[in-house]
């Protein structure tokens, strides 16, 4: 972990809630540890659950499975405490903190999730920790995680983050419940998901906590893919993320190849919508790993939407694929112009480049 680069930790709601009310010390100590992570040049994300346990705590509500509308209500009250907890739980390590809310149709749809991951690339290259959590205020089954071990695995692919770690009430994955099975032996390290894996997983051992192992495996699945390892550990320790680095028991899963190279095979393998055709100098930049701007762009062909891919063609021939920025006739109309141009012929600010250098294949 003192390697990563990138760093998704998720949080679970019986870490950071008890009996209703914040887990304060734990949260503090919690702090020392990012503001120790981030000093070695390390971005870190927080996907932090506990809105719901928090708020049904000021609320009132008896304990047990809430219906939609009362999980709702409580979200609604406890994600205001949640924010500023981790507000203030950071801010004394001169960290700011920023909230980000966000739903599965959010990141299934290819412009809501290109806005998702711009913002939250902006919010990291302002040296803020993002602390995203599904938003359960607005969210209904249909359009819901319903835990955030896989909505955390959804930010590390969505960032290209090579290590999350999901701090839990276990310290790993065990060959069977160690609760009930006194023979169940952890994981060091899981090389490969199999059947064998997944049949390893049981139910959730939390009353706070919506996710079991079966989803810590299934978000493993998704990181893994995208070449994220992903640790599972123990999260009721003062400062968990230290213990880690200094040899805490936990589950490493390990990754196929790396995040950026899992990026570029998911856009190679997409099918054009469309093309761009660039000028000899936008393409000479291409080659030194800058990112398409409008201003090289000398025709654009075809009916596509933001964030579908688009062929991307030089003087002399094709010469990669790539995520595009804006719609077909936005960038029919912002073609050939500088990127401070773009308000003014658009109506409305826009992103400089048409292609970003990290959403293209050359």
């Amino acid at each position: 972990m003192n390697k990563a680069r990138r760093l998704v930790i998720k949080i679970g709601s019986a870490l950071l809630v008890e009996a209703g009310r914040l887990r304060s010390d734990w949260l503090i100590a919690l702090a020392q540890d990012i503001a120790q992570i981030r000093a070695r040049g390390t971005d870190v994300v927080i996907v932090s659950s506990g809105s719901i346990a928090l708020g049904r705590g000021v609320l009132g509500l008896a304990p047990g499975l809430l219906a939609l509308e009362q999980s709702q209500a409580a979200a609604s009250v406890g994600q205001i405490g949640l924010a500023q907890a981790w507000q203030t739980a950071l801010a004394p390590h001169g960290i700011t903190a920023g909230q980000v809310l966000v739903t599965l149709e959010d990141t299934e749809n290819r412009r809501r999730y290109l806005n998702i991951r711009a913002t939250l690339e902006t919010l990291l290259g302002l040296g803020v920790v993002p602390i995203v959590n599904e938003n359960d205020t607005v969210a209904t089954d249909e359009i819901r995680y319903g835990d955030n071990d896989r909505l955390a695995a959804q930010v590390a692919v969505t960032i290209g983050a090579d290590q999350l770690v999901l701090l839990s009430d276990v310290d790993g994955l065990y060959t069977g419940n160690p609760q009930v099975d006194p023979t169940a032996t952890r994981l060091d390290l899981v090389a490969e998901i199999t059947p064998q894996i997944e049949a390893m997983a049981g139910d959730p051992l939390s009353l706070l906590s919506r996710g079991g192992m079966k989803t810590k495996v299934m978000a493993a699945k998704t990181a893994t893919a995208a070449g994220c390892a992903m640790a599972i550990a123990a999260g009721a320790v003062a400062r968990p993320l230290d213990a880690m680095a200094h040899g805490a028991p936990c589950t490493w899963f390990a990754p196929l190849g790396d995040p950026q190279a899992a990026r570029k095979r998911w856009i190679a393998a997409m099918k054009a919508k469309g093309a761009v055709t660039l000028d000899a100098g936008a393409a000479q930049a291409l080659a030194q790993g800058k990112s398409l701007l409008p201003a090289g762009v000398v025709l654009v062909e075809g009916a596509f939407g933001r964030g579908d891919p688009v062929a991307i063609i030089g003087p002399d021939g094709p010469l990669g694929l790539g995520l595009v920025r804006y719609t077909a006739p936005e960038a029919r109309s912002i073609a050939g112009h500088r990127s401070n141009e773009i308000a003014q012929i658009l109506g409305y600010p826009g992103r400089a480049a048409l292609i970003h250098r990290d959403d293209m294949v050359l």
